[in-house]
């Protein structure tokens, strides 16, 4: 509802390409030679469109329409790929900036063409942009611990749950003690504080399109509130958000 009529065939092609590509590093059991052969066949389709040689698949063929009736960056769809391929083969994280570095691979680029499709992708809005998306990839994280652990995925620094006295053996058996909830508010404080410097975003873009990047914000910023309400136990009170809580989030975004 909130995004434009004229703009809303751009975003659903955005997210097909975006959906089916995370569906190659995620879903079924394909190993990981053929996981990595399907992104890479998304890559020859973008550089077609980069060469100016027609796309050889439906999808591709809107996403170079797109590109060009919106005057669309492709690093971004490149950057989603390589974020993909990396978790076929990455799936511990030494540090804090080894995460954000995938962060920014992963998450940024989504927000960064839609500021380019609201013709808003100026210096200031790209930062706040990319400061709210990596926030929303870690909260994403950070609630779905037990999830990616099933898929052998940890995306807790390494070294901060060294220096906070946690072990894999922690998500293993789903054990929330001081040193797992110190480690979770760590996370999360860092998070929320990363969250108010992209905030400002939502009130500087005008219209609907702000209105959106508030709620998310407040739809962000809830499920943490939910997961430390929770004792950061999300293995047995995964944080959501009800239906009941998106009438609050539209109000304080308003």
């Amino acid at each position: 509802m909130l995004v434009p009529v004229r703009l809303r065939g751009a975003v659903v092609v955005i997210y097909r390409f975006a959906r089916s590509a995370d569906d190659f590093a995620d879903e079924g059991d394909a190993p990981a030679a053929e996981r990595l052969a399907s992104l890479d066949a998304y890559r020859e389709e973008l550089d077609r469109i980069a060469s100016g040689t027609p796309p050889q698949t439906s999808l591709f063929d809107d996403v170079a329409r797109i590109v060009r009736d919106h005057t669309l960056p492709l690093q971004p769809f490149y950057d989603l790929l390589s974020a993909f391929s990396q978790d076929v083969v990455k799936t511990r994280y030494a540090n804090f900036e080894e995460l954000t570095d995938y962060c920014s691979r992963s998450a940024n680029p989504v927000g960064r063409l839609m500021l380019h499709l609201f013709e808003s992708a100026d210096a200031q809005s790209i930062e706040r942009s990319d400061a709210i998306c990596t926030s929303l990839q870690l909260i994403n994280f950070w609630q779905d611990v037990a999830i990616d652990w099933q898929k052998d995925r940890v995306y807790l620094p390494l070294e901060e749950m060294a220096h906070f006295g946690v072990t894999e053996g922690h998500i293993r058996d789903a054990f929330c003690d001081d040193a797992w909830r110190e480690l979770l508010i760590f996370q999360m404080d860092r998070t929320r504080s990363l969250m108010a410097g992209g905030a400002p975003l939502g009130r500087t873009l005008s219209g609907r399109f702000g209105l959106e990047i508030r709620i998310t914000v407040k739809g962000g910023l809830r499920i943490l509130d939910k997961l430390e309400a929770a004792n950061c136990d999300m293995f047995r009170h995964r944080p959501v958000l009800r239906l009941h809580d998106w009438p609050f989030l539209f109000l304080r975004a308003l």
